[in-house]
């Protein structure tokens, strides 16, 4: 087969220690048994991995502990992908730290060419008090206060600034913290959908292979209400997904019998399991408190510098006849003062997007947690229905004892070993006897 190894199989398969079954991989990866039978046969056909099939006719998928090397020994695209994460991390890194490093370059630039302006006005008035030279100083109309950044005392007033010293601790830099103010940390449940899946494969496999509506309603969404909440229509794509099908109890009730999941290369214990599936709120920042208060002090900093500077830049004139420093910020004016005005502005608009996404995600872990209590206050028809769908349970573990062939020894040899086998436990039962 041609096809690039699933990532997730080749996980599943390394904390399974190599050796599997496909109920063992769809559990571990939340995937369709569909998909991890397909995935397990074509990494076992790259790998020169082994079959071993027990005498009920269930196969394990034996695989060699290297199989990685393997893999990126034969196939170019693998090397390069792997090449490419590398690589990704760090240009990404360095687009997570540029935003700081415009900031502060902004922040430099802004107030070196109001200083340079501030200079040379300065100069112009004293060579020339009584001469009208056609520039004059244009009112900001922000006060003293925004100048303090020339002030003596600049290093005391900078350090109100500072990350507090205590209390809350962030593991980020200063310009990944200024990255994780404007654009936070990314999505808290990117892996909300893995998560669901193998815990609705754990709860099957807790339960031996059978199940009742109720006990996945707690790992999943759209339930419904009514005549879809009825009929269990929702558990639908967990039978497509696991191979299930449905069984009817004397009384009516249906409960989930899951063959696949049932069988495994070693011996299952009990998995501990959430009672629901808890969505992770969404966080503004992982940046600290301190961090925070610094980055919007900056931005706050900056979008005011800026808003001087176009003051004093108004008109072009004083542009025109410095040239230089002052000519090349007038041409970029438009662009600092975006930058500052956004700076402060994303976040803003996050923090109110954040607080309505979470609103959302706390409706959809109290209906889930409500959906957990009812299971755990179970009535006695919902009992009923889960002593019938222990009927069902079971488990079938393929050991080296019950295999009737396995592709790593030759065939004669094997015919040979099983001849042998039937023969020792014949005697055995004639002594016995």
């Amino acid at each position: 087969m041609s096809m690039t190894p699933n990532p997730d199989i080749m996980q599943a398969v390394e904390r399974l220690d190599y050796r599997v079954t496909v109920g063992d991989v769809a559990a571990q990866a939340g995937l369709e048994v569909a998909v991890a039978e397909q995935g397990l046969l074509a990494l076992a056909s790259q790998v020169s991995g082994h079959l071993q099939v027990a005498e009920s006719g269930d196969v394990v998928y034996l695989f060699p502990p290297e199989f990685r090397s393997i893999l990126r020994n034969k196939y170019f695209r693998l090397q390069l992908k792997e090449w490419w994460e590398k690589i990704w991390r760090v240009l990404f890194y360095l687009i997570r730290i540029s935003f700081g490093i415009l900031l502060i370059a902004s922040i430099v630039l802004v107030f070196l060419t109001i200083l340079l302006i501030t200079l040379s006005l300065s100069a112009a008035t004293n060579s020339d008090n009584d001469s009208d030279s056609g520039i004059s100083m244009p009112s900001v109309g922000f006060g003293p206060d925004i100048w303090w950044i020339f002030y003596p005392d600049y290093s005391s007033r900078r350090a109100a600034y500072r990350p507090d010293s205590g209390g809350e601790r962030s593991s980020l830099n200063f310009l990944e913290a200024i990255f994780s103010f404007l654009f936070g940390d990314g999505n808290p449940n990117a892996d909300l959908e893995d998560r669901r899946w193998r815990a609705i494969a754990t709860t099957i496999r807790n339960q031996k292979g059978a199940v009742v509506a109720e006990q996945l309603a707690p790992y999943l969404d759209d339930v419904g209400q009514g005549y879809a909440r009825e009929y269990e229509e929702y558990m639908l794509p967990v039978l497509t997904r696991f191979n299930g099908r449905p069984e009817v109890s004397p009384e009516g009730g249906l409960v989930y019998h899951f063959p696949e999941l049932q069988t495994s290369a070693i011996e299952q214990r009990l998995q501990p399991l959430s009672a629901y599936l808890r969505e992770l709120p969404w966080r503004f920042s992982q940046a600290s408190g301190g961090q925070i208060t610094l980055a919007i002090g900056l931005g706050t900093l900056n979008l005011i510098g800026a808003i001087a500077l176009g003051n004093l830049l108004a008109g072009g004139v004083v542009a025109a006849q410095m040239g230089g420093l002052v000519a090349f910020v007038q041409t970029i004016f438009w662009v600092l003062l975006g930058y500052g005005s956004a700076f402060l502005a994303i976040p803003l608009l996050r923090y109110f997007w954040i607080q309505w996404r979470n609103r959302k995600v706390e409706r959809r872990n109290q209906a889930r947690q409500d959906r957990a209590v009812f299971l755990n206050e179970a009535d006695q028809d919902l009992q009923k229905k889960m002593l019938y769908a222990q009927q069902f349970a079971g488990e079938t573990i393929v050991d080296a004892d019950n295999l009737a062939y396995t592709t790593e020894q030759d065939l004669i040899e094997q015919e040979v070993e099983q001849t042998d086998k039937i023969d020792a436990e014949w005697q055995r039962r004639l002594e016995q006897g």
